[in-house]
Formats: C-alpha cells, structure tokens, sequence
C-alpha cells in the first residue's frame, strides 16, 4: 500500500527545475532586492560567475548559428537572442544599481571592502583617487591641511555619508522569522514575521532577515 501510495505522489509531483531557471529567479530577486535596499547587499559572486559563463556560451551558439539561413534555425536564433538580451538587462541593470550606491557612498564603502566584488573594489579605488585629485585640485588645497580631509570625524562629526537605514522597504516574508522590534512614535512594539505576509518596514528591522534569506525585498 505504502508503495501504491509513493507512487502516485512520484507520478504527480513537479519536475525538476534546471538550474538555468534557478540562476533566473535567482539573478531577478537579486535585482530587485539591490534596487530597493537603501545600502549595498553583499556580492553574489557564485551567482553572477554562473551567469556570466552560461552568457559567454549563449553569444558563442548564437554566433555559430548566424551564418545558416534554414528557416527553422532563424526562429531558433531570434529566440536566443531574446533570451540572451533578457539576462544581459538583469546583469547590466543589477550592477548598476551597485555602482550608484558606489558613487552615493564612497567614503563609507571603502571601510567595508567585503561588501564589495574585486572590480567593485577597483572601481571605489581608481573613483575615489580621481575624485580626490578633483577637490583638491578646485578648492581643497587652498585650505588649511587639517581641513582638507573628505573623510574627517573630529569633533564627533562625521563627514562620511553613509545610505540612510531607516529607510521604508517592501518585503514578503519567505520562512518564518520571529518577532522584530518596531519603532513607532511614542513606543516600541513587536510584528511576528509569518511565511506568507507583506510588510513595510524600515530596512534595519528587516536587513539580517533579508541577509538570511528569510524575508524578500519586492
């Protein structure tokens, strides 16, 4: 009976999915959750090498298939090009997303280089030189040398920018999450992060939540 019955749940459950479209969903949600965090998420480096890799074949059957004119291998060709176009505006849009904080927060990534991919990482540097040489070369050096620093927190005031974590995000919740603390004005109170619901929150009360993948930015 026990057989019978493992049987019929083998007949009828899902199929496997491919880890093409695992990358997809994957390389989506990471786009959307870098548009709407405030500061930058950590670099999915596994990811992206994938997707990038799975790119460079794509281009490289494409180009091998242009030549023919057999009118089959043409629709063949326009839906790759298709899906190739799909993925180079994820990537392309994604990584955008992160240079803009970037270039929003210089001084504050530079102190959190793990946050970064290596050519994130070469990009802060050579940006930061050029905008350096910048002010110093307009305005900067015709000051006091104790006053030309960009980075500077004497007096308990920091001159760093740094992206701003009270910031309202959207976010469905994946796995159940406990209870958070919310800040309303006059109190503190507490929401339960239930599998299934979708909140407005500040990004601090969701972020390690987010970072676990519990919780979800839409």
């Amino acid at each position: 009976m026990d057989d019978d019955i493992a049987d019929i749940l083998a007949s009828v459950s899902a199929p496997p999915v491919s880890q093409r479209t695992l990358d997809l969903q994957a390389l989506t949600r990471a786009w959307v959750a870098e548009r709407t965090a405030p500061e930058l998420l950590p670099y999915p480096a596994e990811l992206v090498e994938r997707v990038m890799e799975r790119l460079g074949k794509q281009i490289s059957n494409i180009e091998d298939m242009t030549g023919p004119m057999d009118p089959q291998a043409n629709f063949t060709l326009v839906i790759l090009q298709t899906e190739l176009e799909r993925y180079k505006y994820l990537v392309r849009s994604f990584l955008r997303a992160r240079i803009a904080k970037i270039d929003a927060f210089p001084h504050h990534y530079l102190t959190l280089p793990e946050t970064l991919s290596p050519l994130e990482r070469q990009y802060l540097s050579s940006h930061q030189a050029l905008l350096s040489n910048h002010y110093s070369t307009s305005f900067l050096s015709a000051f006091p040398t104790n006053l030309q620093k960009l980075d500077d927190t004497a007096g308990g005031i920091s001159m760093v920018d740094k992206p701003d974590e009270d910031t309202a995000v959207f976010c469905r919740v994946l796995r159940d999450a406990g209870k958070v603390e919310i800040q309303g004005p006059s109190q503190v109170s507490e929401a339960e992060l239930t599998r299934g619901d979708v909140w407005v929150m500040r990004w601090s009360t969701v972020r390690e939540a987010v970072r676990r993948g519990d919780v979800e930015l839409i």
